[in-house]
């Protein structure tokens, strides 16, 4: 599904050259939950911007679903992106003024859907997220575990191959972190690749792999214990 050859992203001013990314080369197949660690300024959210096509490597290949978009345009990456890409950030990106079916159907208005099969698709991630009694709620009535499972929601709905996942629990206790981690966890169950960058080891344990990254580099790749136990026994 995403495979990268030596990707390297290098930022410049007219004083400062920073290298974020250094000849990164790693493989994520469909169906997999991998999670991206690292010390701040490591190069994850850079990776991740890359991987969700919203930016571009300076250098190296990039494959997604089998098209080498390292070159592509914004409006290439844009058309790429939104139907197949779905993101939860750590801040929620909730639009305040909107309500929560509001919210959710927001990218399914973007990629053309008809007025019913929007109505069927919200309604159908509002019940399986257990939040359909808060559809006409508005963010700032809801507490940070509803908010991200609204944000979940929001990139689930148009059913996309992917869910890059930005420090999902950032800004929620431990109960809350837990239950999104749990509607992550279900929804790989359920076929979704998912990619994480994350400070958290707790919410690592989760994925089935763990790329770890230093001074823009990948330092290990690991399966963790729990796949590895579970592979073990099929």
């Amino acid at each position: 599904m995403i495979k990268t050859v030596n990707l390297t992203k290098v930022f410049r001013t007219e004083e400062v050259e920073t290298t974020a990314l250094n000849n990164v080369s790693f493989e994520i197949e469909e169906g997999e939950f991998v999670a991206i660690m690292g010390p701040s300024g490591c190069g994850k959210s850079t990776l991740l911007n890359i991987l969700g096509l919203l930016d571009n490597p300076t250098n190296g290949e990039y494959v997604f679903l089998q098209n080498e978009v390292s070159g592509f345009s914004e409006k290439q990456r844009a058309n790429l992106r939104k139907k197949n890409i779905g993101f939860v950030f750590q801040n929620f990106n909730l639009i305040d003024e909107l309500s929560v079916y509001e919210n959710i159907e927001l990218p399914l208005i973007y990629l053309g859907y008809s007025s019913s099969e929007r109505k069927k698709r919200v309604e159908e991630v509002l019940t399986q997220m257990q939040i359909m009694h808060r559809k006409n709620h508005f963010p700032l009535q809801l507490s940070g575990g509803q908010q991200q499972r609204v944000a979940v929601c929001r990139a689930v709905v148009a059913r996309p191959h992917i869910i890059l996942a930005d420090e999902p629990t950032g800004n929620l206790d431990s109960t809350h972190g837990d239950e999104v981690m749990n509607l992550l966890e279900e929804l790989n169950k359920n076929g979704t690749t998912i990619i994480m960058v994350t400070h958290s080891q707790r919410d690592a344990s989760y994925a089935q792999r763990i790329i770890r990254l230093f001074d823009g580099q990948i330092v290990t790749e690991d399966k963790t214990t729990e796949f590895v136990l579970t592979s073990v026994a099929k």
